[in-house]
């Protein structure tokens, strides 16, 4: 392996061009980064002394001017077992070589409890990248031990430590996927995993760095900065330079971290790290990266990252050069251990504090402690800090600048689930909002921290797919035939032909006779699957809190739990609901909610009991997939324990909601934090494979295109193939009006109506044979728009909701309940008959639809008094 060092190049015009670029504050690209990272001499000084004014406006803006920080923690080497196989690594090793594959849990706290009596705040986990897929003896481990992965090892010591101890974990457990940060996020102030380098010829190539390890791509690697930013997990990360990259790769590899930095506000520090080669490792006999072009990246990492992300460089690989360091714009020292050794760079022992502290006065600088979790997110709070570490941070933290506190004494605290879930909570917020919306609407058009929960709406814009050309498409013609004759067979072009029959957004391009054959042709494909009953069931939605930190930017539901418009509600109060609703004739009960950070796993099985005591026989339709896998991660269950507990406590069929469209493409410009398109068919298909059936849904016509539709579509036509657990397939619409990704420009106001009949009647000929029902939802669409699609193979309108909160926060108008008399209203002119179901679309008991009729399908609390203005009789109420 050839080392790649950059030539000590002297000023040219590329070079001072750069130069004043940074020193004007303007934005560099990635050509004049490389440029700045050959920087020596005079250019070095110059590349510095920017660098350092970028940092020290930082550092005034954050309230802490010339203050540099550094972490006093214990390093905790929880296995030394990988899979990986990095040719620069020594803290990587055999099972042979170590007295066991794990620490013990009483070796764990051994480290954690000197740590605290030294004063140590953190406690970092460092650990190879799931020993068990390449080691038996790690497998061999966890099995006698009782743990079902490394992960829930980890997550068990942190616990203890934090319990024991009062010391904060950081994680170093290497690539997690979204599902096990969020398992681990509340055990954790602050994760991290180095990038190291995006450069795929070292993961690709043998005989490089990266060759052979599985965890080292670059996509890989980077799909985890992103997946802690949507989870709102304070994140460090940074670069290993000297390992064989280009100085175009290196500059490369910080505006990757730049990107993942801007659009989701969770990258609390980077590391710049300068490889150092170690014996008895295949990179032995590379030279060791030079500490002035450790500088040149520093300075470069911090001009592209700006002032507000903080920029590390580890003592104990520098020499002496601490100055030089504090030249290029680090704000910080990293973890520093009075106890332990560095165990990734073992022959490089950490620096006295108290002389760190001296070098750091010396360059004008004043040294500060702080937590694992920097400043910044102490003091932010939700939803950086999960509220079950709120009270073990905060007896640590500053509560003025959020740094460590000179006094603070290191204890144990037990780390349990918030108070009792709903049970331990009263009612309150705005909980007559179920009724409130429709009279008095919401306080605000959107939430207040519209700018900052959502990530940065500016990189966002950047994500947005593009359609594909509309060049290329299927005879028409031949599509209306393919669909009418062997609808299975339909291909993707000809159903993106079809769906083209409804024109662009201004009603270019369409095609009103094709249009009025597909729906002709869907029509006929639902009078052979179902007949011509047109179905609905009476039922409530009790939205038990809108309080929600997952940052979905289609939503206009979720709140803070202090904003205006926020509520939850008590376990006595949805209860209280599901009997109300019980009375006036339902057979149904739809409960979800808003991630609440308080909620515990657990809240979801105490919410199904409730109800089921008060109303046994009442079908409990509750929990999207993404409670579902929240519960699991917060109880740590495997979601098919998890769905098995949430069964015997009640739980009869789960709504397949937040799936909106099952593209990651699309989903991560739809929302920040909801769950992966993959996460999403594990818990649809482990329901399905567990006896719960599930609904399907699909959220269409915001950043999506005609091509996401007709894949969404096919893929729930495979899973149905697969498992044949879906009831239904629901349309949903996307509504605009009070939608922050609407209001911040990026989304379209949702789909024409030429667009909803062509997705309604082509979702009927996608899933015929597989889905027999098709639902369109009233609470979207306008009454005649509802009879529209009711006439392209449509065959069943939902539920008479009693309480329909999420849409009406976006701003639809067509109410918050439907009577069956406005029901039968709406279907009158259609011809068809009205037919009353149950959720599984059987037919309800003569008690449930005598109930239903006194009631008229809609308890009484929740009517709103009701006007009909005519020119005879002025304004009189009719209900």
């Amino acid at each position: 392996m050839t080392a790649k060092r950059p030539p000590n190049v002297s000023s040219d015009s590329g070079t001072r061009r750069a130069l004043a670029r940074a020193r004007d504050g303007k934005t560099l690209d990635v050509a004049e980064a490389a440029i700045l990272l050959r920087a020596r001499g005079d250019d070095l000084d110059a590349l510095l002394a920017h660098a350092s004014r970028v940092r020290d406006a930082g550092l005034e803006a954050a309230g802490r001017p010339g203050v540099v920080t550094y972490s006093r923690k214990v390093f905790i080497p929880l296995t030394r077992l990988c899979r990986d196989r990095c040719g620069y690594c020594t803290f990587a090793t055999a099972p042979h070589k170590l007295p066991s594959a794990f620490l013990s849990p009483d070796e764990v706290l051994e480290i954690a409890r000197q740590g605290a009596a030294m004063g140590c705040k953190e406690a970092l986990f460092t650990l190879g990248d799931r020993p068990e897929d390449r080691w038996h003896q790690a497998r061999e481990w966890l099995d006698a031990h009782g743990y079902d992965d490394t992960l829930s090892y980890v997550r068990a010591m942190a616990i203890r430590v934090l319990e024991e101890t009062g010391l904060l974990p950081h994680l170093n457990p290497g690539v997690l996927t979204w599902k096990d940060l969020q398992r681990l996020k509340p055990v954790a102030p602050s994760m991290g995993m180095m990038l190291e380098t995006t450069s795929r010829r070292l993961f690709t190539e043998k005989g490089e760095a990266h060759y052979g390890s599985p965890d080292k791509d670059p996509d890989v690697r980077l799909r985890v900065l992103e997946d802690a930013g949507r989870s709102s997990v304070p994140f460090t990360t940074g670069l290993l330079i000297g390992i064989g990259e280009t100085i175009e790769e290196r500059a490369e590899s910080i505006f990757a971290i730049r990107r993942v930095a801007r659009e989701y506000g969770g990258i609390q520090e980077v590391i710049v790290q300068n490889f150092r080669a170690k014996p008895d490792t295949a990179m032995r006999g590379m030279p060791d990266a030079d500490l002035h072009e450790l500088a040149a990246t520093i300075a470069v990492t911090r001009l592209v990252l700006g002032p507000k992300v903080r920029v590390q460089a580890p003592p104990n690989l520098i020499g002496e050069e601490y100055a030089l360091m504090l030249r290029a714009g680090i704000d910080d020292w990293g973890g520093v251990s009075p106890l332990t050794p560095d165990h990734v760079n073992p022959e490089r022992p950490w620096p006295q504090i108290d002389d760190l502290a001296a070098r750091t006065a010396a360059a004008g600088f004043t040294l500060r402690e702080r937590l694992t979790i920097y400043p910044e997110y102490v003091l932010a709070g939700e939803p950086w800090l999960d509220p079950r570490l709120a009270e073990h941070v905060a007896a640590l933290a500053d509560p003025a600048t959020g740094l460590a506190r000179e006094d603070a004494v290191l204890r144990g605290r037990p780390w349990q689930e918030p108070d009792g879930g709903l049970g331990g909570l009263a009612t309150g917020g705005r909980a007559d909002l179920h009724t409130a919306v429709d009279t008095e609407g919401r306080t605000g058009d959107r939430r207040a921290d519209f700018d900052s929960v959502y990530g940065d709406w500016d990189a966002l814009r950047e994500r947005l797919p593009s359609a594909r050309s509309r060049a290329v498409r299927a005879d028409v013609r031949e599509a209306l035939r393919q669909a009418e004759a062997d609808p299975a067979r339909l291909t993707d072009e000809q159903a993106l032909t079809l769906l083209d029959l409804a024109g662009d957004q201004s009603g270019a391009g369409a095609d009103d006779a094709g249009l009025d054959e597909l729906c002709r042709i869907a029509d006929g494909l639902r009078r052979e699957a179902v007949g011509d009953d047109v179905t609905y069931v009476v039922n409530r939605n009790v939205n038990f809190t809108n309080v929600c930190y997952t940052g979905c930017r289609f939503c206009a539901f979720a709140q803070r739990r202090t904003d205006a418009d926020a509520y939850t509600l008590s376990l006595s109060e949805v209860a209280d609901r599901a009997q109300e609703a019980w009375q006036a004739g339902a057979t149904e009960v739809c409960m979800q909610g808003g991630i609440h950070p308080d909620l515990p796993g657990t809240a979801y099985f105490d919410i199904a009991r409730a109800v089921k005591e008060r109303c046994p026989e009442i079908h409990v339709h509750a929990f999207s997939p993404m409670e579902v896998v929240n519960g699991a991660s917060r109880t740590n269950l495997s979601v098919e324990e998890w769905l098995h507990a949430a069964r015997e406590a009640g739980v009869d069929s789960l709504p397949g909601t937040a799936a909106e469209i099952l593209d990651d493409d699309v989903r991560w410009v739809l929302t920040k934090g909801k769950l992966p398109a993959r996460e999403w068919i594990e818990v649809v298909t482990t329901a399905h494979r567990v006896g719960i059936p599930t609904t399907s849904t699909m959220m269409y016509g915001h950043v999506d295109t005609h091509e996401h539709w007709v894949r969404h579509i096919r893929l729930i036509r495979s899973i149905q193939e697969e498992t044949g657990g879906f009831s239904e397939f629901v349309l949903l619409p996307f509504v605009h009006h009070s939608a922050p990704i609407y209001l911040a420009g990026i989304a379209r106001p949702g789909p024409t109506a030429r667009e909803n009949r062509a997705v309604h009647a082509l979702a009927r000929i996608m899933l015929h044979g597989a889905i027999r029902n098709i639902q369109c939802s009233w609470v979207k669409l306008r009454d005649d728009l509802c009879r529209d699609v009711l006439a392209g193979g449509v065959n069943d309108l939902g539920g008479t909701l009693m309480e329909e909160t999420i849409s009406r926060m976006a701003g639809s108008e067509n109410g918050s309940y439907k009577t069956i008399s406005e029901i039968a209203a709406m279907v009158a002119p259609t011809g068809r008959p009205l037919r009353q179901r149950t959720t599984s679309y059987g037919r309800p008991s003569e008690e449930r639809a005598e109930a239903a009729r006194r009631s008229d399908g809609v308890c009484q609390s929740v009517r709103r008094v009701r006007f009909l203005e005519t020119p005879q009789t002025g304004r009189q109420p009719i209900g």
